[in-house]
């Protein structure tokens, strides 16, 4: 073999760091010792796998085409040298989460995924929708647990369970005397939402097609409890994933809107690179995510 797995290393840093000293950091290396190991594996096949934009470094076509081969690559290797090492494959799993499954799903998971694969170590970004696919398109997370409609052609989808998203307001909100809400009390409420960006966000502008140009948005947040704490305050009416409030509904801190004729319901999903190798780790974890939540016939 021509090349080594240092250079292999080299190579996938500078590629999602687009910067040969944020690799270095990466690597624990120094700049010149990551500068060197990527010409030589360049001029040892006297080809260019990186194009120089001003100060970033952005993947060749040829580099492109290459990275995920040797993404899948470098994970075999940490795979081999994780049998060697005696570890049973336990292995290691990047999980990257949206905010309402990060926050209301998916930590029991992650400690069933531990004490079932001794030795295992897993990390768990929580970030909203577009910054979770972006990681995983980067191979910066193994996979990806999504909230909203994905669409991406690096990217597989496969639906993993099924939600629903509901209007609320405070005890003392007018709507709360209300059986249902018609479409003029909507466009009259003040609303309090998730950023852009968000899946939540995407099934609420989905929800109310016809008449999202006409609500009046007061506030837009990333983190669900500062809109749960907006709404108690009395700053308008939310709308956000039902298992989010469960707790507030049953203590009556928070009161369900009816709205009928609004379909507020989706689907969360699974993402992964197409091309990325899956480890016995992943599929491990998407068997345990499946298992948890009754999905036995996935597409995945």
């Amino acid at each position: 073999m021509r090349f080594t797995l240092r250079q292999l290393e080299v190579f996938l840093a500078v590629a999602r760091n687009e910067s040969v000293s944020r690799a270095a950091l990466d690597l624990n290396m120094s700049q010149s010792a990551v500068s060197g190991a990527l010409a030589d594996l360049e001029n040892q096949f006297e080809v260019l796998l990186f194009e120089r934009i001003g100060k970033r470094l952005e993947l060749s076509e040829l580099g492109r085409s290459l990275r995920a081969r040797g993404q899948a690559l470098e994970e075999q290797a940490e795979e081999f040298e994780g049998l060697l090492a005696s570890q049973g494959g336990a292995g290691s799993l990047r999980v990257g989460a949206t905010l309402t499954i990060g926050d209301y799903l998916i930590v029991p998971l992650v400690a069933q995924f531990m004490r079932e694969r001794e030795g295992a170590r897993a990390t768990l970004h929580v970030a909203n929708m577009a910054e979770i696919a972006s990681k995983v398109k980067n191979f910066e997370l193994d996979l990806g647990l999504v909230e909203g409609e994905l669409v991406d052609p690096e990217l597989d989808i496969s639906p993993w369970c099924d939600d629903e998203l509901v209007v609320f307001c405070a005890p003392s909100h007018p709507f709360a005397k209300k059986k249902t809400l018609s479409d003029a009390d909507l466009k009259s409420a003040h609303w309090i939402v998730r950023e852009q960006g968000s899946g939540t966000r995407q099934t609420f502008e989905r929800a109310m097609y016809g008449i999202v140009t006409e609500l009046s948005i007061g506030l837009a947040l990333q983190h669900i409890e500062a809109i749960k704490r907006a709404v108690q305050a009395g700053l308008g009416v939310g709308c956000i994933s039902r298992i989010a409030l469960e707790q507030e509904f049953q203590h009556c801190t928070l009161v369900p809107c009816q709205v009928p004729h609004r379909d507020f319901r989706r689907r969360f999903y699974f993402a992964l690179h197409k091309q990325k190798y899956r480890t016995p780790a992943v599929e491990s974890w998407l068997a345990l995510c499946r298992e948890r939540v009754g999905v036995a016939d996935s597409t995945f």
